[in-house]
């Protein structure tokens, strides 16, 4: 089945019995619009159900008392040879996980025709190439939608504070460029601190420091699951066979619920 084949599937309506009524005067203008995009509800099973506001879907008593659960997706980025891995650190404007260290992008598909196509995971896909640009400035030309692998899905759950918190289904996305050693970035400041190139061994090494009580490391829970459970074995994989493609796609979804 080609891309041009694929059905474009109709936007689902809001799930109107999920408050979101909290004060968002104290945190940057920027990112409070951002609360306003529209994600994917699903159920446990990765099924489309509703839609909500990321400010809903981000709210620690809606994933508490309703089990609010939307769509997400993690992109890893690596160099051409595959020996380093883009990480960003979140900005400080962020209203979750600020200033957290994480892979090269972690964000949403939205409740859109083009990011909601389920086959071939088009959808996140596409939103991928959207985030990566939005976050990092990477053109979409260095991230061909077709180019991303897919590995599995993860559910989980992890709070932030008190407030808010990430109640998830991740797709977890390769990628390494074709066509250039390292792809060109240019980081917006509203959402995106800093960046940095990391080997395995010094990816382990900032996970250790992230864990380690005054070390001002900070690592966002989704990102150290995926390292302690996945991510150096894929790596390893990827290495060995020489191509993203190589590294095995498992369809079930990884349960961890609590982090």
């Amino acid at each position: 089945m080609g891309q041009s084949d694929i059905a474009t599937p109709t936007p689902a309506p809001l799930t109107t019995t999920i408050s979101a009524d909290v004060d968002l005067s104290q945190y940057d203008d920027e990112q409070v619009k951002l609360m306003e995009e529209m994600c994917i509800v699903i159920d446990r099973d990765d099924k489309r159900i509703g839609a909500n506001t990321k400010k809903a879907c981000h709210l620690m008593t809606n994933i508490l008392e309703h089990n609010l659960l939307h769509r997400a997706f993690s992109v890893f980025l690596f160099s051409a040879d595959g020996s380093k891995l883009l990480l960003q650190q979140r900005a400080t404007e962020k209203i979750t996980f600020p200033d957290a260290w994480t892979n090269t992008c972690c964000s949403h598909p939205l409740n859109t025709a083009d990011e909601l196509i389920e086959a071939e995971n088009l959808g996140v896909r596409t939103a991928a190439q959207r985030k990566l640009f939005h976050e990092l400035g990477i053109e979409a030309q260095d991230v061909p939608v077709d180019q991303f692998h897919f590995l599995t899905r993860i559910h989980y759950l992890a709070p932030s504070n008190e407030t808010w918190g990430e109640h998830e289904i991740d797709y977890i996305l390769f990628m390494r460029p074709q066509h250039k050693d390292y792809v060109d970035f240019k980081p917006s400041p509203n959402e995106v601190r800093d960046v940095k190139w990391v080997t395995k061994d010094e990816l382990k090494e900032l996970l250790a420091k992230g864990v380690t009580p005054d070390s001002g490391i900070i690592v966002t829970p989704w990102f150290k699951l995926i390292c302690d459970n996945f991510l150096f074995g894929w790596w390893d994989r990827m290495l060995e066979e020489g191509s993203v493609e190589k590294v095995a796609t498992v369809e079930e979804i990884e349960k961890i619920y609590r982090l």
